[in-house]
């Protein structure tokens, strides 16, 4: 297969910076964020908001499937180098033969139907079920690796994207130990908002399976900080943790799912809208104060799993009012997409 549309330069840097466009987009009623990731010391390649969704789609099919993150980055250069990230049709006389999608694979090669393959979902799971046939493929050189796979006629072009494509995996999972570790907090929506926690997202907000649950989950090792999902006053910094029983129990210890209850070292901020952000299971106590107001981004306190806990996370609640309470509460998924931030898909199967 040939990559087509060579549209971006190498990348080389190590540096990594998140712009959010200035122009609010409505999509459907929603704002929409439009975030651009830039590698290289002077931009040498951007990635648009398009690019950055198909990234994420091709790391979270990977992650549903246990593949390692090496793999992970492996596909997603591939992607980089064969469509720029692009879901491609047909193109009549630019097609190379009858290659399609964000792999360029072929429909006469046995890789699926064009409907199939137009679908990333499915084009990412291909590639990853021949990437696993490939004997030692976790300790080959990359581009040998996603030679293995596509069969190019370029077999070497696929190594100068594998900084940029570990940059959008790390970025994507906030995998510890990069050189650009939590960068995806910097972007802001152009309504002022952002994830507050780079994670992936593994509980849902009122589920069948815990209807209770008035907030989502957000997987993060611990330590991983927290910052203000925008401007706002702090209204709450709480130690709420007691044994199941009515017993005390500390917040500045690890809780229990079972023997445990509350929200652990927990702060609540109150936005200009009278919205109310509640942050909880913190590791220690918040680094803010009542009454202090912070910025977007600011941090205010690290993951932890403290209170009615199973492991490292942030319990994020979004409410309409204050009090915060659950007849005000809202799903905060619905909630950040209004203000134009995505928090992701759901492609871990948890509870915490």
């Amino acid at each position: 297969m040939s990559r087509r549309l060579l549209t971006a330069g190498i990348a080389v840097a190590v540096v990594v910076v998140f712009a959010c466009l200035g122009a609010l987009t409505m999509l459907a009623g929603a704002a929409v964020s439009a975030c651009t990731v830039t590698t290289g010391p002077s931009g040498a390649t951007s990635y648009d908001p398009e690019q950055v969704r198909n990234a994420r789609t091709i790391i979270q099919v990977g992650a549903q499937r246990g593949i390692p993150p090496r793999g992970q980055v492996i596909a997603v250069a591939t992607a980089i180098q064969e469509s720029s990230l692009r879901n491609l049709g047909n193109l009549g006389d630019q097609n190379d033969h009858d290659s399609l999608g964000l792999f360029q694979q072929r429909p006469s090669q046995g890789w699926g139907t064009p409907e199939q393959i137009m679908n990333p979902v499915h084009a990412a799971g291909r590639f990853y079920d021949k990437l696993l046939t490939i004997a030692g493929w976790e300790t080959m050189p990359l581009t040998d690796a996603a030679q293995a796979v596509q069969r190019s006629a370029y077999p070497d072009a696929y190594a100068k994207w594998e900084t940029d494509a570990t940059t959008l995996v790390t970025l994507a999972t906030g995998q510890p130990g990069s050189a650009t570790p939590m960068m995806g907090q910097q972007c802001i929506s152009a309504a002022g908002w952002m994830n507050p926690v780079a994670g992936t997202l593994v509980s849902g907000f009122r589920t069948a399976d815990r209807p209770g649950h008035d907030g989502v989950d957000i997987n993060a090792a611990k330590g991983t900080p927290i910052r203000a999902a925008a401007a706002g006053e702090v209204i709450t910094v709480e130690c709420n943790a007691h044994l199941e029983s009515g017993g005390p129990y500390s917040c500045d210890v690890d809780g229990h799912f079972d023997k445990v209850r509350g929200c652990g070292w927990y702060a609540e901020l109150l936005h200009p809208d009278q919205t109310v952000t509640r942050y909880c299971h913190m590791v220690s106590r918040p680094t803010v104060q009542i009454g202090q107001h912070v910025s977007p981004g600011q941090i205010i306190g690290q993951v932890g799993s403290s209170g009615h806990s199973s492991g490292p996370h942030l319990h994020l609640e979004t409410h309409t009012s204050r009090p915060a309470n659950p007849e005000n509460a809202v799903d905060p998924i619905v909630f950040f997409a209004q203000r134009g931030i995505d928090l992701g898909s759901y492609f871990v199967v948890g509870s915490h």
